[in-house]
């Protein structure tokens, strides 16, 4: 028994791609329909624009008409990740909408859901060559885009997957004493004591944190930020990966994370403890997104984290409708057309995505699987460098295709680099990985 796996990063597509007939772009999409199983994360709502934009979107209001989800299946796609950011950037009503163009077209999607149970359940994606289980979550969303809980006397909250993050300040201990002295002065300190007798808020577990406002802080030898993954989070994503692991010939995990550690390409701590549990859980791979550049990978215990593939398709600013929010957020004239506030965004291409070419460059993972009734082993990673046009018209831009000779190889390069502080190399002309 074999089966191919084949990944890419954020997917944000506003126009058709015509993968089939682009002489362009199909070399690459023949490789994604070539594949046993192909999967992307849906950077956006197929919505038709319809619903309620929020106040807080991801960044922007990424609406989308709903035929992108057929073009995407046209293009190869079988597993589709929802968990992100932008999930609820038309208010419950919006998602609601995409869940139903998903539904309606059978696809195979995870991440979302009507309810937290919802959100949280695998899908199952079963081709010829086997069955491939996904979980997909978020840990970087707005406050009330996680999926609540349904009770015996009320349903669920519509909404994502979430991840939730322990965020801990580790500062010096003269550095707390002001801090204190700061809150006690503005009378932080006394507000909070007050919510807490009311009855409105607890005290921490720890006495040794110090609570401002959102923030924690703690003594320590030297100022730095601690992340860790929140254990009831966690514990929800095991119970389903053992129940996907009986189910499935492989189980895989996708999430999006924003959350850096310096540097944008390094990874906040959270993620590398979260992805280990995935996989000792019984995960056989995890797949990061978010960030919209390539992060390293780590094979832990002979299994894949890929911390970021960057964007896959990436036509953002084509968006073609953005609420009067969006306007006020980039400080907008209401008169400008969608494309010229996009434009003004980024300084006519000269800050933002546009003006940095890491956001335009990725690499395409095809992962090969053998074995039998034991399960399936991985065997290989075969690395493919793809470019989305950087420099191109902004219309024409964003649209994958394989990479030149020269750029492919300087992406690999810039791959092999990232993934080195894992203790992962790259092998013969940095295409494949060593495993083992």
């Amino acid at each position: 028994m074999s089966l191919s796996l084949l990944l890419t990063g954020d997917s944000i597509l506003q126009r058709r791609l015509n993968s089939r007939d682009d002489a362009e772009l199909k070399p690459l999409f023949d490789k994604v329909r070539a594949a046993d199983v192909a999967f992307t994360n849906l950077e956006g709502l197929a919505n038709d624009y319809r619903g309620d934009p929020a106040l807080e979107s991801g960044g922007s209001h990424f609406g989308a008409p709903a035929w992108v989800l057929d073009e995407l299946v046209a293009a190869g796609f079988d597993l589709f990740a929802t968990a992100t950011n932008h999930a609820l950037d038309y208010s419950i009503s919006g998602l609601v909408h995409t869940i139903e163009a998903l539904e309606a077209r059978g696809l195979s999607f995870a991440g979302v859901g009507r309810n937290l149970e919802d959100a949280r359940r695998p899908c199952y994606h079963t081709s010829p060559a086997g069955t491939v289980a996904m979980i997909s979550c978020c840990s970087t969303f707005a406050r009330g885009n996680e999926a609540g809980a349904q009770r015996p006397d009320l349903p669920g909250r519509p909404g994502l997957n979430p991840l939730h993050v322990e965020t801990l300040h580790e500062v010096t201990e003269q550095q707390l004493a002001v801090l204190r002295e700061v809150a006690d002065q503005l009378g932080l300190e006394a507000d909070r004591q007050q919510r807490i007798k009311s009855g409105f808020a607890f005290p921490l577990a720890d006495p040794a944190l110090f609570p401002l406002g959102d923030l924690k802080f703690k003594s320590a030898n030297q100022p730095q930020v601690r992340t860790s993954p929140n254990a009831k989070d966690v514990a929800a994503m095991v119970r389903w990966i053992e129940e996907a692991r009986g189910l499935a010939d492989l189980v895989m995990v996708s999430l999006h994370a924003h959350e850096q550690l310096g540097p944008k390409e390094v990874p906040a701590e959270f993620m590398g403890a979260f992805a280990r549990e995935m996989i000792d859980a019984g995960a056989d791979l995890v797949v990061g997104h978010g960030p919209h550049l390539l992060r390293g990978l780590e094979l832990y215990k002979g299994k894949p984290i890929f911390y970021s593939l960057g964007n896959f398709i990436g036509q953002n600013e084509l968006v073609a409708k953005i609420p009067a929010d969006g306007y006020d957020r980039f400080r907008a004239e209401p008169h400008l057309t969608p494309g010229q506030v996009y434009q003004k965004r980024v300084q006519s291409d000269q800050v933002g995505f546009p003006a940095d070419r890491r956001y335009w460059e990725s690499i395409v993972p095809t992962l090969a699987y053998e074995g039998g009734a034991n399960g399936l082993k991985l065997r290989s990673i075969e690395l493919t460098p793809i470019s989305l046009g950087w420099k191109d018209a902004r219309h024409r831009r964003g649209r994958p295709r394989l990479a030149g000779r020269e750029e492919g190889n300087a992406i690999l390069d810039r791959f092999a680099e990232l993934s080195r502080p894992f203790g992962t190399e790259l092998g013969n002309e940095a295409r494949s990985v060593r495993l083992g």
